[in-house]
């Protein structure tokens, strides 16, 4: 996987734009402002643009003119899944539907006792699982890992205009005491949740195919999830028409304990099967193969 640089896009002033769009006038109204930022994007990113463009052309096999059209439309959809994140945070839940695909292993996991390990992917809308959660007849509580630290003035203003959030960050430390922390919250039956798809400069790494290309992925997911004996569940949610979102939640299946191997094999295998389902929600915008030439 191409190292990803930690640094996402966006500006303050477009993220007050975009909340007072969705207060006065609606989520769709907010979704309009995105044919022009989208456009923006679609203009004025070329590295993104290449990496985007390669995945659907080379990845699903797209057509040229497929492939450069299903950019610009990669660009909205994750426009509209930042608008829906900020209207379900801030108290519009109610305007959004949704439905559940595999809550039975969710339940399954918590039964146990022995608290549980969620791998998700930057695809869909992850960041909203809360919300949907808080609707099911069952008591938990997630842990995030995260290796971003970073206190930004988007982060805050966000966070300033959100309803309290009940999801705990556990930030990955050189002194490996993350460790700990997990460990702690396995203990108490809580669910800790990583994204298998990203890794940092300096981080160890596992190679696997994705869409039929090799691709490098961070080791740490996969060996926490080998070695600890706890169920191990795939979740997705992902967004579909008309304000609905669908949250997949699948067991890692033909695994084997202290193998991280064949964790991430069943990892990537899980994510390929949400992806030809739902190709443009991909929101990795850089060079994840390392084929940034081939377009």
């Amino acid at each position: 996987m191409g190292q990803w640089d930690g640094k996402s896009k966006g500006t303050l002033l477009g993220y007050k734009i975009f909340v007072f769009f969705i207060k006065k006038l609606g989520v769709r109204a907010a979704y309009g402002l995105l044919v022009f930022v989208a456009f923006y994007y679609f203009l004025f990113y070329p590295k993104s643009f290449r990496s985007v463009f390669y995945y659907l052309r080379h990845r699903h096999s797209y057509s040229w003119w497929h492939a450069l059209w299903g950019v610009y439309r990669s660009y909205f959809v994750f426009g509209q899944t930042i608008i829906d994140k900020v209207a379900i945070s801030s108290g519009l839940r109610n305007r959004f539907t949704y439905e559940f695909d595999g809550i039975e292993n969710l339940k399954e996991a918590l039964s146990a006792q022995r608290g549980g390990i969620l791998i998700s992917a930057h695809v869909g809308n992850f960041e909203i699982a809360e919300k949907f959660f808080a609707d099911i007849d069952v008591d938990f509580k997630i842990n995030l890992v995260t290796a971003d630290q970073e206190r930004t003035s988007i982060k805050k203003y966000i966070e300033r205009i959100s309803e309290k959030s009940s999801v705990k960050f556990i930030h990955l430390k050189e002194d490996m005491s993350h460790v700990f922390e997990i460990n702690e919250a396995l203990s108490n039956n809580e669910l800790i949740c990583f994204t298998g798809d990203r890794y940092v400069g300096g981080a160890k790494t596992l190679e696997a195919d994705l869409l039929g290309e090799t691709a490098w992925f961070p080791a740490g997911p996969f060996h926490i999830a080998s070695r600890l004996a706890v169920p191990v569940i795939f979740v997705y949610v992902m967004k579909e028409p008309n304000l609905h979102y669908h949250l997949y939640a699948r067991k890692a299946e033909d695994v084997k304990r202290r193998d991280p191997q064949s964790y991430l094999s069943a990892y990537t295998r899980s994510v390929e099967k949400i992806l030809r389902r739902y190709p443009l929600q991909w929101f990795n915008f850089f060079d994840f193969w390392k084929k940034e030439d081939e377009t």
